[in-house]
């Protein structure tokens, strides 16, 4: 026989729930945040200091102020940018072709773009080392922004082909009746409705790239070839580790995403939603 919930706790539970998960999740970056504000002898204390009681932009000055800093701001943003733009440029194409034609071995290109998803990233550094190094390219950002150009592209293509799927082919062949070629009627009327598609495929993408470590670890031993997150791994100072530098300095690296989320989280929750179209 079946039981349900006395009074308003089935109601209450699942917002209990949503309340527990976002403080699990959102706490370590609140604490980031705090200790970037918080004064050294705060931040050292042998009793949690859950408030900056003296709150000081010492720190942040520190960071932007470190040797390197501004260099790896630039290598992060146009590594990121260049990987990010490629991938949306190949992959509106290619899901074109896989939403709207059918040609042979269209199912085993999905089915490999699916796999490559799927699979982690981390095992074919060595191939990639060995490929890079043989081109004797090791330490340059170009080699970089291909390998993350691939690694964001499976997600981008199988995200993009949902939406243009989505798109009725009545539309499409409205626009050639009227005089469109088909490169026309797929600028002029499929790709502005793709837009929430396109937000959110970069949002995901910009994330990945500009948080990835391995790879540039691997690829670049030179500090002025390198990014933000290999840079922060290394924040030290002559007396040790300076945890509110390091803070500070983390704190400036993840305001990029949290300003691109903020602006495109609900067109980004939408394409990823609408993506997942069966075609």
């Amino acid at each position: 026989m079946k039981r349900s919930l006395p009074g308003g706790i089935g109601r209450a539970w699942p917002g209990v729930t949503a309340v527990v998960l976002f403080t699990v999740f959102a706490f370590p970056v609140y604490w980031m945040f705090a200790t970037a504000f918080k004064a050294n002898k705060d931040i050292i204390s042998d009793t949690p200091v859950w408030f900056p009681t003296s709150p000081t932009f010492e720190h942040f000055t520190k960071a932007v102020e470190a040797d390197g800093f501004w260099t790896l701001v630039g290598n992060s943003l146009t590594v990121t940018l260049i990987a990010v733009g490629l991938s949306l440029v190949i992959a509106l194409l290619a899901s074109f072709a896989v939403a709207r034609m059918r040609f042979k071995g269209r199912k085993s290109f999905i089915l490999v773009m699916m796999m490559a998803q799927m699979a982690p990233w981390e095992v074919m550094v060595i191939a990639y080392y060995m490929i890079v190094r043989d081109a004797d390219m090791l330490n340059s950002l170009v080699p970089l922004a291909a390998i993350y150009t691939v690694m964001v592209l499976p997600f981008t293509v199988l995200t993009l082909r949902g939406y243009v799927a989505a798109v009725p082919k009545e539309l499409e062949e409205s626009a050639m009746v009227d005089g469109c070629t088909r490169t026309q009627a797929f600028i002029r009327v499929i790709f502005p409705l793709l837009a929430p598609g396109l937000m959110a495929t970069s949002l995901f993408g910009f994330i990945t790239v500009w948080n990835e470590f391995p790879m540039v670890l691997i690829l670049s031993k030179d500090p002025a070839a390198q990014t933000l997150p290999v840079w922060l791994t290394g924040f030290r100072t002559t007396f040790g580790d300076d945890w509110g530098a390091t803070m500070a300095a983390s704190s400036l690296f993840a305001v990029p995403i949290l300003i691109l989320f903020v602006i495109l989280q609900r067109k980004a929750v939408g394409g990823l939603t609408s993506g997942a179209v069966k075609g």
